[in-house]
């Protein structure tokens, strides 16, 4: 609840804050948000498109890279592959692995010269290939450096028994080095050279081992873009080989910034053939463009620095935000000097109404012409020309009511002699047992005291019904009893706020135009109904008497929604007809309730001509408390 108070309080401050700033600076900060918005947000589209494009142009270049790269390793795989196939299909080579005696020095020197120099003809003619070695474990076969082992040599690399399970199938190996022989393995090589081995099993009887042949190639001779020492920088290819051990150039400056797991974790989850992936490494953000070598069971790689793009980009960007920062300046600039001309006439309307806050009313505002300035300059012009209007109006109110404060105050001291009067008046009635004539006088006493005592313009319901019942009692003295009042009003209404005087005149008016005849039997029945109706209250004057025609009805109609101009005419013409009553009362409680409460409210007159006449009230839902 403190959080949501503060945060309305802030609110409210900034809202008040930022309407306290003059129009002339909300309108140069409107039309830079404008500006802005746009520029903003196609700068951020020309931005990714750029950056989009210039990573789909590395990708391009580097899938193309990788491809020539990819072809140049598998030539160099057939060539291995031939290489062993034609070593296992030569028939001295067999001869002389399957001997099954120890071999005389002429025989050992024949397969030199047939076995052993076809071997190091096949290397000859293969430049590329560093090694064609045969490791066998047949006893009677005989080392011949730097082509036939014994297979003991071997034994202990990782390699040997998944070569010696799978024959028939080639395996290919990886190395960081390639150790000498004729050493101790446990003496590190002095060759750091790394290289690819090709491995096969050689079996010239079904199930029965012969021998495993190795040929070698080193890494830079088989993948020669990729161990390259030509590098440009930013960008370095790179071998992963089945284990997850990169194999590349790991002395330059690009590795050496590089950590390998940025790349390898996203790598191991990618199962597609080739792609390329974004990624972060030490703070530097890298594109990783790869192609799987499914023969080899690796994947070849190139890892581009995008530094250099980013850094061209974001100079790009910086140039675009100075120039845009220039022109919204620009664009300030002119603006404040267009909306200076443009304000102008607003600011001498603003003066006006300073002056006229100060009290001075008589003096022209020196605004011309069109537009909506212009036309705010007429109305003001008008609205002086209203209040000095209303000032003298009210002048006259002022000394209209001095008067009328007067003729009340005379009227004052009158009512206590006719109240007086009247009561001396009832006395003499009581004294005489003229019960009749004592409450004929009591009730109109009460009519006079309701009709001098306005101290307020509205009263209560119950106020109003009571002047009405003194009304129809002194009125029942005239007419021997022919009046009967009925009243179907729900208790809650009765504080129901109405203008003082609003339905005596209906009532008077029921009395004067309903009755009969006066030499007649006909009792005339006035029923007051209160109800609430859409929410409004709705009071209606119901007489049973003797209604009117649908003429007099259009007529009382026109009279009581008549314009005041239109109506003095007509009262002046025909004053006769008005007097022996055309409507003028209603007419005048229908005036004031819409005074008070708006065109929305006031009187509704139906009838029936020979049969009833109802009028209703309507207006709004309102309690009073007290009298009037």
């Amino acid at each position: 609840m403190d959080m949501t108070s503060r945060l309305s309080g802030w609110k409210a401050r900034t809202i008040q804050a930022a309407g306290a700033v003059p129009l002339q600076t909300r309108l140069i900060v409107s039309y830079i948000f404008i500006m802005l918005i746009p520029v903003v947000l196609l700068s951020m589209y020309l931005f990714n498109s750029f950056y989009e494009s210039t990573i789909r142009e590395i990708v391009k270049s580097n899938e193309s890279m990788l491809e020539v790269e990819k072809t140049n390793i598998y030539n160099h795989m057939e060539t291995m592959e031939r290489t062993a196939q034609l070593i296992v299909s030569d028939t001295a080579v067999a001869e002389y692995l399957q001997s099954n005696r120890n071999l005389e020095v002429n025989e050992l020197l024949e397969y030199r010269r047939n076995a052993y120099d076809n071997l190091l003809r096949l290397q000859f003619n293969n430049p590329n290939l560093a090694h064609i070695r045969l490791f066998t474990s047949n006893a009677n076969v005989k080392e011949i450096w730097p082509v036939f082992f014994s297979e003991s040599r071997i034994t202990g690399q990782p390699w040997y028994k998944q070569v010696k399970e799978s024959p028939g199938t080639v395996q290919w190996i990886f190395g960081h080095s390639d150790p000498d022989l004729t050493r101790d393995t446990s003496i590190p090589s002095m060759d750091e050279r790394g290289k690819v081995s090709l491995l096969r099993e050689v079996s010239f009887v079904k199930g029965q081992h012969e021998a495993i042949v190795q040929v070698d190639m080193f890494f830079d001779l088989f993948f020669p873009k990729t161990f390259s020492r030509v590098q440009d920088g930013q960008s370095q290819m790179m071998i992963v080989d089945g284990n997850g051990t990169v194999h590349t150039l790991y002395d330059t400056a690009f590795f050496r910034k590089l950590a390998p797991s940025g790349f390898l974790d996203r790598l191991n989850r990618d199962a597609s053939p080739g792609g390329s992936f974004e990624f972060t490494s030490k703070g530097t953000r890298y594109l990783c463009v790869y192609a799987k070598l499914d023969r080899l069971g690796a994947f070849m790689l190139n890892i581009v620095s995008l530094e250099e793009p980013f850094s061209d980009i974001a100079k790009t960007r910086n140039n675009l935000i100075l120039a845009m920062t220039g022109l919204i300046a620009l664009l300030a600039v002119t603006t404040y000097f267009l909306l200076s001309l443009i304000l102008k006439k607003l600011h001498v309307l603003q003066n006006s109404m300073k002056r006229v806050r100060q009290g001075n009313f008589h003096f022209d505002i020196d605004i011309q012409g069109g537009g909506e300035v212009g036309e705010l300059a007429h109305h003001f012009r008008l609205m002086l020309r209203k209040i000095n209007e209303l000032i003298v109006e009210a002048v006259n109110k002022q000394a209209a009511t001095k008067e009328a404060e007067l003729n009340s105050l005379k009227n004052q001291i009158d009512s206590h002699f006719m109240y007086n009067t009247l009561e001396n008046l009832k006395m003499m009635a009581e004294i005489r047992e003229q019960y009749a004539l004592s409450d004929a006088l009591t009730s109109l006493g009460g009519m006079m005291r309701y009709n001098l005592k306005w101290t307020s313009d509205y009263v209560r319901l119950a106020d109003e019904i009571q002047h009405i019942g003194n009304y129809i009692a002194v009125m029942n003295i005239r007419y021997d009893d022919k009046l009967r009042l009925q009243l179907e009003i729900p208790p809650e209404f009765w504080d129901q706020k109405l203008p003082k005087m609003s339905l005596q005149p209906i009532v008077e008016n029921s009395v004067k135009h309903g009755i009969r005849s006066s030499g007649g039997e006909d009792v005339l029945v006035i029923t007051v109904k209160a109800r609430e109706l859409n929410g409004r209250m709705s009071i209606s004057v119901h007489d049973d008497g003797r209604g009117m025609s649908l003429h007099q009805l259009e007529q009382l109609r026109l009279t009581m929604n008549m314009e005041d101009e239109a109506f003095r005419h007509r009262h002046s013409a025909e004053e006769l007809r008005e007097r022996e009553g055309s409507g003028i009362g209603l007419r005048n409680v229908n005036q004031r309730v819409r005074l008070y409460y708006g065109r929305e409210y006031g009187l509704q007159v139906t009838s029936r001509e020979g049969a009833w006449t109802e009028v209703v009230l309507s207006l709004p839902l309102l309690s009073l408390t007290g009298g009037g």
